[in-house]
């Protein structure tokens, strides 16, 4: 059965071509959700280096590129090398003969070929025309991620991470934090010390959180189940505060359109004005267990603005003590929106960052840094 094409809503088109009113620009955003999307992962730090994953990995005939020079643990999977089929069926042309063990060889060949199930391309004269995509699935199967070498993880998604910069000895609130990307990647930069509280509500959620945690050596960590806004509240009460807080809140995922093609069926205009009230009333809960001078990261993998720059919008006219503070990546980031059909936003918004997948080849994401001033 073929790839089912989910068409995107008018309503969505509509609404996109607001957010790129160039033609070209939005020209280039429709024709990138066509492309498959870059198979990336994060090498985990705390159980291999990434020099020493990538020479595992090249090993298996895997090629890598580590796109940002700051951040080697960021892997970009371009595909494996393998023996090329003229390799395999060359004894076949050397003898021109047409037995029945030439011909079953063949056939074997052109089988392995298509099943993409070569051994890795040793040769030191390696061609790019024996590069071939991974199967379906490799990169989970592969052993180094079963041992919690690394995680399969989009771009994109490490990038609020990056802006959060966990230190060792911290202690950090995930408020959302299944299925574990973002915890798991906050963890290495703390080198397993310190504290994180990992939230989630969905005990389903919850189980596969624990289970990535542990397959990636996690040990500072403690799972709670809560709904956000009462886990702060009790966290208040104890008064036990954070040095810096993530919210990678629940969205309406239109920056994921490429890898889950099936948001396009799902999307709902009702479902965004619903999702903007939860994540105003989660930003809202933790600003109150933030310590004095620290910082939260809100972030979104959609482009909607009611859940992006209306949330920020939001928080900074609502509790005068936050403070959005400038962001810097290493690929391009656009400025937020100050102005969405008949709404106007604070001139500060320009600090968020948007981060389109015509721009980098990535999903979509939507990234704020507040600080507490006081």
């Amino acid at each position: 059965m073929g790839k089912i094409n989910y068409l995107p809503k008018p309503l969505f088109l509509e609404r996109m071509q607001k957010l790129f009113p160039d033609k070209k620009d939005f020209e280039n955003y429709m024709e990138i959700l066509k492309q498959e999307p870059v198979r990336s992962i994060r090498c985990n730090t705390l159980k291999i280096s990434p020099e020493n994953l990538k020479r595992r990995l090249e090993k298996k005939g895997w090629k890598i590129k580590q796109p940002f020079k700051e951040f080697p643990e960021i892997f970009i999977i371009e595909g494996k090398y393998i023996r090329s089929f003229q390799s395999l069926t060359n004894k076949n042309k050397s003898t021109n003969t047409n037995s029945q063990e030439d011909l079953a060889l063949t056939k074997f060949s052109r089988k392995i070929v298509r099943n993409a199930d070569l051994e890795p391309y040793k040769s030191s004269s390696i061609s790019e025309s024996n590069l071939m995509n991974l199967e379906p699935g490799e990169l989970g199967r592969a052993l180094e991620h079963l041992l919690g070498y690394y995680y399969v993880q989009e771009i994109a998604s490490m990038l609020p991470v990056l802006i959060l910069k966990p230190k060792p000895n911290e202690t950090i609130l995930d408020l959302c934090s299944a299925p574990g990307s973002k915890t798991t990647q906050i963890a290495s930069e703390m080198k397993n010390t310190g504290l994180i509280i990992a939230n989630e509500i969905k005990l389903g959620r919850v189980k596969i959180l624990a289970t990535n945690l542990q397959r990636c050596g996690v040990m500072n960590v403690i799972i709670t189940k809560k709904d956000g806004w009462f886990l702060c509240d009790k966290l208040k009460k104890e008064n036990f505060l954070f040095d810096k807080i993530l919210i990678d809140a629940p969205c309406s995922g239109e920056g994921t359109i490429r890898s889950s093609p099936k948001t396009n069926l799902m999307w709902n205009i009702r479902k965004i004005k619903s999702l903007s009230g939860l994540q105003k009333n989660l930003v809202s809960a933790a600003i109150k267990v933030l310590k004095l001078r620290g910082e939260l990261i809100y972030s979104t993998c959609t482009h909607a603005p009611e859940e992006n720059e209306e949330v920020a919008d939001y928080i900074l006219k609502k509790f005068p003590e936050m403070k959005l503070e400038e962001i810097k990546l290493p690929l391009k980031i656009r400025q937020g929106i100050i102005k969405w059909e008949n709404r106007e936003y604070s001139k500060e918004i320009k600090k968020c960052a948007r981060i389109y997948p015509q721009d980098n080849n990535t999903e979509g994401f939507f990234i704020a840094k507040f600080r507490k001033i006081k």
